[in-house]
């Protein structure tokens, strides 16, 4: 059969895609000769009869209510225009085409066809090499896409060069230095010159012979410090602290190792950013505390015991969550690389055969209001990694089935060097549903769900790695594209308990593929890399065992018992393949075309490469109070809401749904104007039959500005706040625990460089002992640098407590009249770090008199401290605040962490009162009033024409146009004021 092409395109009015890029591109871009911008998809397809790929035309490939679709060819607008065709590079897979031929195979009942989709935009007006060349620029990521031709193939299907041998690195095992830093080079390896003499050693002593590349490639994978933490594992030999505060903490940790572990044997433990990490949870248990963690031999996620109830009686359940980093991916593809985010997040409790219901996102960016002009060569704008990253998330979570609960985003000039990009998620699963065995000889290795490509190879030793201007083109196979629908499928596998108690062991692909997924689950393991199912031909062994593509899960099952769990998987319409075996010898093995391609032992995998050595330094910090811009208080206090860090991120979280599932208990927004943003996110256990009250909820706390004075003092923090976070929402401090997100520079051998994460972990250790809050979990990414620029030091803690909803309250202020009062903990001598026996107290005090009734919101103050709460605790009813006249004002700009605004039910004396609620929309103090509506607009308009949150149609064929203040006012003053709003969202 031939190939068959048409085209797409919006009808007028709802052509918001294609408005929207010429927005971008006439006012961003500022080409002004631009006049019209039309956006067409194509589809090319293959192995179609006729009359269904008629049927197709109006059912799959268009929409006939919204859109025309044209056969073969378009009509070209009669000035002057440029058609620019797009399309994804060969091997990223395409989720357009996908979806269209999943949809025409379940059309016609028939086989699977061959789809090509492209994206056209015809640019009309008199547009110069120059502006082309800037279009393309913006539009042309070439990580992802290239741009395409608009002949049309004669054929679909594409030959592939089938490899049949993987080579040796040729007289390996005797090569000088030299000559192994030209391989290193030549390679593109992420380990070091130390790591490849040990790999040296190891094949030319135990192995006498040379390595293959896929055990040279599979090696470095395995030891990157994406898959192996490799920096946190380096042994600091030499500490050097001029601060007296974060020496203390130090000996302080130094005294914890002697609790732990015993005098002598903490003499001989090397000191490592890993072994800082973990004390707190180790201290914690060793004190009698942290009695319902759940302890496995599976570590993919965090996961705590918790009593639910279910229909009026108590289950046994697990509670799981996860943070994930996908920093670099994002960095160069945001789309991509933020929804592998989400998906990677996902599979680490899923593969705890939980049910994944929560959703978090927390970012890093620079000004997204930066002309495009200003962007670093080799770097993508701001802007358009704002929005596209956005959309990447978005994206997965709503086709997944995800509530996404809570979304923010930090802006510092640091996250320029490279973004943050942090998802983090709650599971959680009946405990009868989990089984947990030791693999034996004899069981198999199933592979569960997505195929195999060339997308992702190097995506664990990429994000390893610094990058510079020329990554974003070398970069492009590191970025896989997710593939939600089969993830979800996988969802709904692991929710059936016949197959998840099939389960003996079970890991997740991501970084590492094969290699690690597979890897990992037993010492002893034969891999037939021929049996993986494949996207497409072509793939070497190397490839298939390296290959980070997404949606996949490894699981151990009985060899007697992998038919039946194959078939359940079936039922889900999954692929499931034994691809492994379990063996006694402790080696990894892999066949390829009936050839060994690897044959490494266990214990030279587990060595995680040669021993890394650092000292670090740390200088005197000194945490100052921000400065607020503005002569009077009341122009510091209207410049801070409208900064970038204070004002409404509402069009960001709009892009995601929070309600999918029906559990959720607080929406991201509160208010009958929906516009105070929740400080937590809650929502109810994912119970399969009948109801529940009991939740679980997510805070996270972090601060770059104070994190970049101090790391000690971020880090402290940042813990202090996400409790706090939960602690005004309802929930109790002592049923919480965290996991930590570490992103900082590359640390190389500079030991000032190496003194902030040991700070900032000091810091974070500090806070966990001193609250009895544990960290049972976390990330750390240490490349977060390009060329000469550093992120910012960031420890950001993640807080999750289960809870009934009954105590749950929201943040926004519920009636005029109410008594407000201030509860602060003691403060250390800097003003900013809370007492931690002062900051425990206060949490508990807060919890009882929200248990009691007595408070009706409450707020805990962060980086805008009080006056920022007052402020947006008002947003919600528009409700205002009297201050009492002895209140200091500049006290409300300062930094309050750990401190609340209560706004209570009854009159008591409790805190410091602030004054009262009042139904006058006003700030009223010191004998002056703020006009709140005025400074409304601008808090809600500062991000507006990067991330508006809604877009306003005026009836009768008028034009739709996002919504601004301006527009607001046009419409409100509309004789066709009756009509009612028709909220389209809009993705930029």
């Amino acid at each position: 059969m031939s190939v068959n092409r048409c085209y797409s395109e919006k009808k007028p009015g709802f052509d918001v895609e294609a408005r929207s890029l010429f927005s971008s591109l006439h006012d961003l871009l500022e080409i002004k000769s631009l006049t019209h911008v039309r956006y067409l998809c194509r589809y090319d397809t293959e192995g179609l009869a006729p009359e269904a790929y008629e049927k197709a035309k109006g059912i799959v490939f268009s929409e006939p209510m919204a859109d025309v679709c044209y056969d073969e060819d378009f009509p070209r607008p009669a000035g002057a225009h440029t058609v620019l065709a797009v399309e994804p590079l060969p091997g990223q897979f395409d989720q357009r085409a996908d979806s269209c031929a999943q949809c025409i195979q379940l059309l016609t009942g028939g086989e699977r066809p061959a789809v090509a989709a492209a994206k056209i935009y015809v640019l009309e007006g008199a547009l110069s090499d120059a502006d082309l060349d800037k279009i393309r620029g913006y539009l042309i990521n070439p990580v992802e896409s290239r741009e395409a031709s608009m002949d049309k193939p004669a054929t679909l299907k594409v030959e592939y060069a089938i490899p049949t041998t993987v080579a040796s690195v040729t007289g390996f095992i005797h090569m000088d230095e030299a000559a192994l830093s030209d391989l290193l080079q030549n390679m593109g390896l992420a380990m070091d010159l130390d790591d490849l003499k040990f790999l040296q050693a190891y094949f030319r002593d135990e192995e006498k012979r040379d390595p293959t590349i896929t055990e040279v490639r599979m090696v470095d994978t395995y030891w990157s410090d994406h898959c192996r933490h490799t920096t946190f594992l380096t042994e600091i030999d030499g500490v050097k602290i001029d601060d007296p505060m974060v020496q203390d903490a130090f000996d302080r940790y130094l005294a914890a190792r002697v609790e732990v572990y015993g005098e002598e044997k903490a003499a001989k433990r090397p000191v490592t950013l890993m072994d800082i990490a973990t004390a707190g949870a180790k201290v914690l248990k060793k004190r009698g505390y942290l009695k319902n963690i759940d302890e496995s031999e599976e570590i993919n996620a965090c996961s705590i015991k918790v009593k639910a109830l279910v229909n009026g009686h108590y289950e046994d359940w697990l509670l799981m969550f996860k943070n994930e980093t996908h920093n670099h991916p994002t960095e160069i593809e945001p789309f991509g690389g933020a929804a592998t985010c989400l998906g990677g997040a996902i599979r680490d409790p899923l593969s705890g055969r939980s049910y994944v219901y929560q959703a978090m996102r927390v970012t890093g960016a620079g000004d997204p209001l930066k002309p495009v002009k200003e962007t670093i060569p080799g770097k993508l704008p701001q802007r358009k990694l704002v929005t596209t990253a956005a959309a990447g998330y978005s994206s997965y979570g709503n086709q997944i089935g995800l509530a996404t609960g809570q979304v923010d985003e930090w802006y510092h000039p640091g996250y320029v060097a490279k973004r943050m990009e942090i998802g983090a998620v709650v599971g959680a699963v009946p405990e009868e549903n989990v089984r947990r065995e030791e693999p034996q000889p004899g069981d198999v290795v199933i592979l569960l769900g997505g195929r195999t490509g060339r997308d992702g190879c190097g995506g664990a030793t990429g994000s390893s790695k610094a990058h510079k201007t020329e990554s974003l083109e070398t970069c492009g196979a590191e970025v896989q594209k997710g593939n939600a629908p089969i993830e979800r499928k996988l969802q709904r596998l692991f929710r059936t308990k016949e197959a998840t108690l099939l389960i003996k062991r079970c890991n997740d692909f991501g970084a590492g593929g094969v290699s690690v997924a597979i890897g990992e689950l037993a010492d002893g393991l034969e891999i037939d890399l021929n049996a993986m199912p494949k996207k497409y031909e072509g793939l070497d062994g190397t490839e298939l065992a390296i290959s980070e593509s997404q949606e996949r899960m490894a699981v151990v099952v009985a060899a007697d018992e992998a038919e039946r769990f194959i078939s359940l998987a079936n039922a889900e319409n999954l692929e499931a393949t034994v691809v492994a075996i379990i063996t006694e010898s402790p080696r990894l093995v892999m066949r390829w075309n009936d050839k060994v391609i690897c044959n490494i032992s266990r214990e030279f995998l587990n060595s995680n490469g040669a021993k890394k050595h650092a000292t670090a330094m740390v200088t005197k910090a000194v945490v100052g109070q921000p400065r607020r811009k503005g002569e009077s208080f009341a122009q510091r206090f209207e410049n801070l809401m409208s900064e970038l860090n204070v004002c409404s991120k509402k069009g960001l979280s709009e892009r995601f749904d929070s309600t999918i599932g029906a559990g959720t208990v607080l929406m991201p927004f509160g208010g009958k104007t929906q516009m105070t943003p929740a400080q937590a996110m809650v929502a109810k256990l994912p119970v399969p039959h009948g109801e529940t009250k009991t939740c679980s909820a997510m805070a996270w706390g972090f601060n770059p500005f104070i994190s970049e004075q101090s790391p000690y003092h971020g880090a402290y923090l940042a813990v202090v706040e996400s409790v706090a976070k939960l602690v005004a929402t309802g929930l109790e401090a002592d049923h919480a625990y965290l996991t930590f997100q570490e992103y900082f520079e590359r640390l190389g051998n500079d030991p000032m460089r190496w003194g902030k994460p040991l700070s900032a972990l000091l810091g974070a250790l500090d806070a966990q002992i001193g609250l009895g809050v544990a960290a049972i979990g976390g990330k750390d990414s240490m490349s977060g640098s390009f060329e000469n620029l550093h992120v910012p030091p960031t420890l950001v803690s993640f807080a999750v407590a289960a809870g009934n909803t009954d105590d749950i309250i929201s943040n926004e202020f519920k009636s005029a009249g109410s008594k407000l009062v201030w509860l602060r903990p003691e403060y250390e001598e800097d003003g900013v770090r809370p007492k931690a026996e002062s900051q425990k107290a206060l949490y508990e005090q807060v919890t009882t008199l929200i248990r009691e009734g007595k408070v009706l919101s409450a707020y805990t103050p962060g980086y805008g401290g009080v006056a920022e709460a007052l402020f947006k605790m008002g947003l919600g009813n528009r409700i205002g605040v009297a201050l009492d006249a002895d209140i200091d004002r500049e006290e409300l700009l300062r930094y309050a962490y750990g401190s609340f605004v209560l706004e209570l039910a009854d009159e008591m004396c409790v805190g410091v009162r602030l004054g009262n609620t009042t139904s006058r929309y006003v700030f009223a103090s010191g004998g002056e009033e703020i006009d709140l509506e005025s400074v409304r607009e601008k808090y809600e308009s500062k991000l507006e024409s990067v991330l508006p949150y809604y877009s306003i149609e005026q009836g009768d064929g008028e034009e739709v146009e996002p919504i601004t203040f301006a527009a607001e006012r046009r419409y409100q003053s509309s004789t066709k004021s009756a009509v009612p709003r028709v909220l389209i969202p809009v993705f930029p």
